[in-house]
């Protein structure tokens, strides 16, 4: 610590995902996409909301290429990613 009080406004316990957003989910993407800030203990479904990415058009997702649900607590350095249901036939 700067014995002069310099980085008395850094937060060194700053977490930070990254977001990838899919096909009709990219109007979600966020600028920050890359270094996404979190909360300790934060969960896909906290951040789902607080990207304004309604529940119900999120098929699946991914955490470090892992299958996830919406209950999944994120770490810092997680890759998350989002995929709408995809229609076909």
């Amino acid at each position: 610590m700067d014995p002069f009080g310099s980085d008395a406004g850094l937060n060194e316990s700053a977490m930070t995902i990254e977001v990838k957003c899919f096909a009709s989910l990219d109007r979600f993407q966020p600028d920050e996409a890359n270094a996404f800030p979190i909360e300790s203990g934060e969960t896909v479904g906290q951040v789902m909301a607080r990207m304004g990415i309604p529940p119900r058009s999120v098929a699946l997702i991914f955490i470090n290429n892992v299958h996830a649900k919406t209950d999944a607590v994120l770490k810092d350095g997680d890759t998350v990613g989002f995929f709408p249901p995809i229609g076909g036939g």
